[in-house]
C-alpha cells in the first residue's frame, strides 16, 4: 500500500524524536531536516545556516549539491533571503526571484542560474535569540501553504532542542558551545565526503548518501566515521562498497 504524506510527516517526526532518546550526532539529525524538508514539502531542496558565537553564518546542512554551492555562495556575497531572515528573525517568503533582483542581485540570479525560482526562509529560534536560517528552495515560482510552514518551523524546533541537547540548556554560552561543535562537525563531513568522491568518482551527494549509511548500520556517530575517513583510519573503499552492498550507490 501507498504511505500518503501524512504518514510519511509523521514518520519524520518519529525518526527526529527517537534520534534524541539516544546519543545522536546533531550533524545526522540536521541533515534529516533538511532531507525531511525537501521530500516532503513542495521544494526541491533545504539548506539550514547556522551562527557561531560572533554571530556569523556557516552552512550546517544541505539536501543537496546545488543549495549547498548556493547557500555559500549567499554567505560570500553577504545577501539574500537567508541572511535577512537570520538578521530580521522574521520569516522571509518569496514567491518568485525575478521579482528581486534589485534587493539581492547576485543571489537572485545565481539562484535562478541553478534553477530555483522561488525560496522560504525560515528563523531558528530558541528563548529569543536567532540561532540560524532555514532555507526551502523550489524550482517554480510560488509560496507554501501556512501548514507547510509550520511543519518545517515545526522540524527547526526538533533540531533546536538537538543543537541545545537539553530544553534547559538556554544559557549564551552553553549555546555557541553546541553551535560551534555543530559546526566543527560539518566541516568534517564535507572533508570525508570530498575523499570519498575524488577516490570513487562519486557525486557529492552519493558520497554523503554512502558515508551516512555506513554510520548508521555501524551504529557510530556520522562525524566519527567522517574523522576515520579523513584521517584515513577508514579506507574508503570500505565504505563504498559496505554503501553498494546496502544497495545506497549504484
Amino acid at each position: 500500500m501507498t504511505e500518503t504524506r501524512e504518514h510519511r510527516i509523521i514518520r519524520a517526526f518519529v525518526e527526529m524524536s527517537n534520534e534524541l532518546v539516544d546519543d545522536y550526532d546533531v550533524v545526522d539529525v540536521l541533515a534529516q531536516l533538511t532531507g525531511h524538508c525537501a521530500g516532503l514539502l513542495d521544494v526541491a531542496s533545504a539548506g539550514l545556516l547556522l551562527a557561531d558565537g560572533r554571530g556569523v553564518l556557516h552552512l550546517a546542512a544541505s539536501s543537496s549539491e546545488r543549495v549547498h554551492h548556493l547557500e555559500v555562495f549567499q554567505l560570500q556575497r553577504d545577501e539574500g533571503p537567508c541572511l535577512d531572515c537570520f538578521q530580521g528573525g522574521e520569516a522571509v517568503l518569496v514567491r518568485d526571484l525575478a521579482d528581486e533582483e534589485q534587493r539581492w542581485p547576485q543571489f537572485s540570479r545565481a539562484a535562478r542560474d541553478s534553477g530555483f525560482r522561488s525560496v522560504h526562509a525560515l528563523p531558528m529560534r530558541l528563548t529569543g535569540h536567532v540561532l540560524g536560517a532555514l532555507g526551502l528552495f523550489g524550482e517554480t515560482p510560488g509560496v507554501l501553504n501556512d501548514e507547510d510552514l509550520a511543519f518545517a518551523q515545526a522540524l527547526l524546533h526538533v533540531a533546536t532542542v538537538a543543537i541545545v541537547n537539553e530544553r534547559s540548556a538556554i544559557d549564551r554560552a552553553t549555546v555557541n558551545s553546541q553551535l560551534q561543535r555543530a559546526l566543527t562537525s560539518r566541516i568534517i563531513v564535507e572533508q570525508a565526503k570530498g575523499v570519498l568522491a575524488q577516490a570513487s568518482g562519486l557525486s557529492m551527494d552519493d558520497a554523503f548518501a554512502g558515508l551516512r549509511r555506513y554510520a548508521r548500520d555501524h551504529g557510530t556517530k556520522l562525524s566519527v566515521i567522517a574523522s576515520q575517513v579523513v584521517d584515513r583510519e577508514l579506507q574508503h573503499q570500505t565504505v563504498i562498497q559496505h554503501a553498494r552492498s546496502a544497495a545506497v550507490l549504484p
